[in-house]
């Protein structure tokens, strides 16, 4: 059972708050001092023990971003996340009460175990999600909320997930001018914090939160809803011209091509899965003969690779979930947008216009399109 109490001020009001009540020493997050036995129960950070054995294809990631009444409700509201904890990790002492990060300099973050289900939501998309509620350059503090347990960290269990956290860290760099203050560590410690924590504003639901939760319904595209069909069914499934390009990575001919001229409002999607990759709101006319982007609909539906055929060094870009031969980034985009221009074959994608979104399903991307 959680305590009523919640937060009225922001984060530091333990002296107002001892004064009016006498009895109790709210912190930072609105936390009792006061003790209860069931609250020191202890997550151990190995995956297989932290799993029960009928949950074995879920996976964890611990994510620090201030309060975490907030970050629990936040996470506990995406679809894939099966559950979300409230907790303290990586700090100096076993067993910490809410108390002694506050008073007693345990050196713990306020943490969130999250829990999802990687059929449903990638590791990617978890994080795509956490790095919409934090300032991810502030050290130390997010909101009102100021102290070292409220530094933001992601803490991770196995060493394959490093990787997939540091293309992300390195996605959210682009757009800042300073350096960002989100650690990344393996977890060392993770003790569920006490009972009165757990779900607070599910049973508070007028208590202190520094996120604005409705962030949790903004769309993030997810790979498992495109899935690639097989090489045999790709092969049935496309035109001649469709198949060199996009499996064979050919170049359909310049100013010919089905969208080169198209500036009707709408999204770009893989012709293979159906995938989001353009919108129309990025598209320019570049007069090089082929579809040209500034950037993709969101950064983490393309990937690159360097292409040195014919002669030239260049970047080619390719479709996430499909792997599709999409075509090339350049530099010489315009210099107001980015500097980038992704030339993008057109037998590559299928365009939905704008009045069609909604009937095919793409409806929850029209804001990257009006």
């Amino acid at each position: 059972m959680k305590l009523w109490t919640h937060r009225l001020f922001g984060k530091d009001r333990a002296a107002a708050l001892l004064i009016l009540t006498g009895a109790f020493l709210l912190g930072a997050c609105g936390g009792s001092a006061s003790t209860n036995p069931s609250s020191t129960k202890t997550t151990a950070p190995d995956p297989a023990s932290a799993i029960p054995a009928d949950q074995k294809t879920l996976r964890d990631i611990y994510l620090a971003g201030g309060c975490f009444w907030g970050v629990e409700a936040y996470m506990s509201r995406i679809d894939g996340i099966v559950d979300a904890i409230a907790g303290y990790a990586n700090g100096r002492t076993e067993n910490p009460k809410y108390e002694d990060l506050i008073y007693r300099n345990s050196g713990h973050a306020e943490t969130v175990m999250v829990r999802y289900d990687p059929a449903q939501i990638s590791l990617d998309e978890v994080l795509i999600y956490y790095f919409r509620i934090i300032d991810p350059t502030s050290l130390n503090k997010q909101g009102n909320d100021q102290g070292i347990q409220y530094r933001t960290g992601i803490y991770y269990q196995d060493p394959a997930d490093l990787e997939v956290i540091q293309n992300r860290i390195k996605e959210v760099q682009k757009a800042y001018g300073k350096s960002l203050a989100v650690e990344v560590k393996p977890l060392e410690q993770f003790f569920n914090a006490e009972d009165y924590h757990q779900d607070y504003l599910e049973k508070n639901p007028g208590g202190y939160c520094h996120i604005d939760l409705a962030k949790a319904n903004e769309p993030v595209i997810r790979i498992s809803q495109y899935p690639r069909p097989s090489d045999e069914e790709i092969a049935k499934m496309l035109t001649a011209e469709q198949y060199a390009v996009t499996q064979e990575n050919a170049t359909e001919a310049p100013y010919t091509n089905l969208y080169d001229k198209n500036f009707e409002k709408g999204i770009y999607v893989d012709v293979v899965t159906g995938e989001p990759l353009f919108s129309s709101k990025d598209k320019f006319h570049s007069g090089s003969g082929w579809p040209s982007f500034t950037k993709p609909i969101v950064d983490y539906v393309v990937t690159y690779r360097n292409d040195g055929g014919h002669g030239m060094t260049r970047t080619e870009v390719r479709s996430r979930s499909a792997d599709s031969h999409l075509g090339h980034r350049f530099d010489d985009g315009p210099p107001d947008q980015g500097g980038l221009r992704f030339c993008i074959n057109s037998a590559a994608l299928r365009f939905i216009p704008l009045e069609d979104m909604d009937p095919q399903g793409y409806g929850a991307f029209r804001l990257w399109v009006d």
